[in-house]
């Protein structure tokens, strides 16, 4: 990791450290930066692809405020070419370097693919089958979680890994797990 993607990272784990010691959003969502933002556009210091749920708010877990954070978000954290787009657009037209993958504890999305045993809703099933591809037959919880990021974090590695926008060791891609009960996220080593 270089030292600008890894003080990027030192923001987001001073942010989560904040956040679970805090009853409010910290965050600057002044309307003074609401002007800024729209008069001289966005700048997000990452991007973070998370699950949809209404549970885990990626702007009040890093303590980010407008124009901080490149957020998407679709259920299970799982990817197609639509969220690979997004990312695209984040680096090379925002250059967001640091893509965090963050996944989270009592996921509805894994839950359901633990549970399907072949059998899932017409749309859902897409979802569930991603999930499934990546946790197999795990039935914990956190492992489950784990191995999806794991595997999201593998998906946009190997999409981006020759992308003619993004020079060697420039791109860093994180794997971090939140928990929604304590607030704490934990980083996922390789």
């Amino acid at each position: 990791m270089n030292s600008d993607n890894k003080k990027v990272l030192e923001r987001l784990q001073r942010g989560n450290e904040i956040y679970v010691s805090s009853d409010q959003n910290v965050g600057d969502v002044s309307l003074q930066l609401r002007s800024k933002t729209a008069k001289e556009g966005q700048h997000p210091y990452a991007i973070v692809i998370t699950c949809s749920d209404s549970r885990v708010i990626p702007d009040a877990i890093f303590s980010a405020g407008i124009g901080e954070l490149f957020v998407i978000r679709v259920a299970g954290n799982v990817l197609d070419n639509h969220q690979l787009g997004s990312i695209e657009y984040a680096f090379s037209h925002l250059d967001a370097n640091v893509i965090v993958m963050l996944g989270h504890t009592k996921c509805g999305a894994i839950i359901a693919a633990q549970n399907s045993h072949g059998t899932t809703d017409k749309f859902i099933r897409y979802i569930i089958e991603d999930i499934t591809e990546a946790i197999g037959e795990e039935t914990d919880d956190h492992k489950a979680t784990v191995l999806n990021v794991k595997h999201g974090v593998n998906i946009i590695r190997n999409a981006f890994h020759d992308h003619p926008d993004i020079e060697d060791g420039e791109l860093d891609v994180i794997g971090a797990v939140y928990d929604i009960e304590t607030g704490v996220v934990e980083w996922i080593e390789d």
